[in-house]
């Protein structure tokens, strides 16, 4: 018993780190003002694709038949990862980093609940409902006192809703995937793998059409091998293993730590301001993470 809380803790911070390397990824992106949103998620997805693919070359030739068993499960997950970054950076681009942040992640693990609900049978508890609904209240405070004090309004707001909902959406479908891998005896960063490496064949050629400044500057370049190793590869690795004893919903209500650390590095290292309504949803994200860990342990 004692070994299995010590592992879901340990699962819980994988899942906490990965959430603070993600929530460094607006930040900078930012310095790289003349890159396409496009470009960025093709090129951070796809190259920590391939990273993840070399890291688990034999395991992944070991597993081939077990992931090839159940295509659909694999293809679908794939396409999922190859449609979250599109989506995510996008309606960020469209409706604001605020509301576009603010859409993806908050709806992320309402349907990461609803698909466990429905194709894993699996209820969901007081305490995860209890936590996903403060956890909301919070980032939209969070959000709020950003916004009050730095007015972001998007070029095309409904589109952005809508790409950010997407993000949700395959965001929560790809991390049941990953679960469902998991729960078939396949291991977590083979699984990542493969979903990455899938996806990688669809996100890598687009950058023939919208990567053209890639590497037109020292910074791009440093921002987009920044992106695709540290917040996508270390990210991903240290997701893959905590949703070994983490469940997908758990996992994606957990990420809601993500827009705090990104309005924390948007204050620190931007310069950006922060009303006290910001202030307050921070305490209560904090206090949505703490419920969680406690239905965890």
């Amino acid at each position: 018993m004692i070994g299995s809380g010590y592992a879901e803790t340990v699962g819980v911070f994988a899942v906490i780190i990965a959430s603070v390397l993600w929530g460094t990824t607006g930040t900078a992106a930012s310095f790289a003002q003349d890159l396409s949103p496009l470009a960025i998620g093709a090129f951070a997805m796809g190259v920590a694709a391939l990273l993840l693919g070399l890291r688990s070359a034999r395991p992944l030739v070991r597993r081939r038949e077990a992931l090839i068993a159940k295509p659909l499960l694999l293809v679908s997950g794939g396409l999922a990862v190859a449609i979250y970054p599109l989506a995510f950076y996008t309606s960020m681009h469209l409706a604001g980093v605020a509301v576009g942040t603010v859409v993806s992640l908050a709806s992320a693990p309402l349907f990461a609940a609803l698909l466990e609900r429905f194709l894993s049978n699996k209820a969901i508890t007081r305490s995860w409902l209890s936590s996903f609904v403060i956890g909301v209240i919070g980032i939209v405070m969070l959000y709020a006192g950003k916004l009050s004090s730095t007015s972001i309004q998007g070029n095309a707001p409904v589109l952005g809703v809508l790409l950010g909902l997407i993000a949700g959406l395959t965001y929560a479908g790809y991390t049941w995937v990953v679960k469902a891998h998991i729960q078939a005896g396949i291991e977590s960063s083979v699984s990542m793998a493969a979903l990455f490496l899938f996806a990688s064949i669809l996100l890598l050629p687009s950058l023939l059409i919208t990567g053209d400044n890639l590497f037109a500057s020292t910074l791009n370049t440093s921002v987009v091998v920044y992106m695709a190793a540290v917040p996508m590869f270390l990210g991903y690795i240290a997701f893959g293993y905590g949703l070994r004893t983490v469940s997908a919903s758990s996992a994606t209500l957990i990420t809601l730590l993500e827009p705090v650390v990104a309005v924390l590095l948007a204050i620190s290292v931007l310069g950006e301001q922060f009303a006290l309504v910001g202030w307050l949803g921070l305490g209560a994200i904090f206090i949505s993470l703490l419920i969680q860990l406690r239905a965890e342990t």
